[in-house]
């Protein structure tokens, strides 16, 4: 993708040289700043739909420069998330831990609104609104209801009002409605100290052949594998989260009580 990033980019550098136009002239008119422009033009960021409009009609490009548009789209999901969105996809049973996020499947649109808008570096608004799409999307698995799902959520996650308080409290009260699903269970992770819950989220996945895989995910990266060793390393802290967590019920009624405390 970055190499459809660069050619694009180096296009509109062209156009605008030939054209005669500064690139400060074409920051001014795009409404960006010098520096966001280049970065697109030397293809370390993805070139925007108001760039290509604005580079097409000020450079005479009749066209051409907004053509290479549809070679830009950005994807729903992170590269190095998209080979385990296809096994989750056909998954029969997902268990997540999440210490410091609600889960994806389980985020109210204002969430994930809320986290895409503080993403940094900034993301700009076609790739906001298809992160969401995918999301969305995402979370029609949770209707499927021959497929388990189980959901362990870090204390600190539950109390941090992404959003505000009032876009929280839906949050939450998403959360105490989804569990409520036979084929969902939500529990509580509380502040226990030392533990597994403190190594980072994960999720394992169950496929239709009963093969069990993992996926970690981190700042920037993210890693699915079946090694058999690493993968019973995750199981064991898995069972040990799920012991340390709140009982479903005991869990409904923690979220129910910060609910009605925002």
């Amino acid at each position: 993708m970055q190499q459809n990033w660069r050619y694009c980019g180096g296009q509109i550098k062209l156009w605008r040289e030939e054209a005669s136009v500064s690139r400060q002239a074409l920051a001014e008119e795009a409404g960006y700043d010098y520096e966001y422009v280049k970065s697109m033009e030397c293809g370390r960021r993805r070139p925007t739909l108001r760039l290509l409009q604005t580079a097409d009609q000020l450079c005479g490009a009749r066209g051409k420069l907004l053509a290479g548009h549809e070679y830009l789209k950005p994807e729903k999901f992170l590269s190095y998330a998209e080979d385990y969105v296809r096994y989750e996809a056909e998954a029969i049973s997902l268990g997540f831990y999440q210490p410091l996020h609600i889960p994806g499947l389980l985020q109210t649109e204002e969430t994930m609104r809320a986290l895409l808008n503080a993403y940094l570096p900034p993301l700009d608004d076609e790739t906001i609104e298809e992160r969401v799409a995918g999301r969305l999307e995402r979370q029609a698995l949770l209707g499927k209801q021959t497929r388990a799902f189980s959901f362990a959520i870090g204390e600190a996650a539950l109390r941090n009002p992404v959003g505000g308080r009032d876009s929280h409290k839906r949050q939450l009260l998403r959360l105490l409605a989804v569990g409520k699903a036979r084929n969902v269970t939500i529990q509580v992770l509380p502040f226990v100290g030392a533990g597994p819950g403190v190594d980072g989220p994960f999720v394992l996945v169950e496929t239709g052949e009963h093969e069990l895989l993992v996926f970690e995910e981190g700042q920037e990266t993210g890693r699915l594998y079946a090694d058999a060793e690493k993968v019973s390393a995750i199981v064991q802290r898995h069972a040990m989260i799920l012991r340390q967590a709140l009982s479903p019920e005991e869990s409904a009624r923690f979220i129910a009580k910060l609910a009605e405390e925002l």
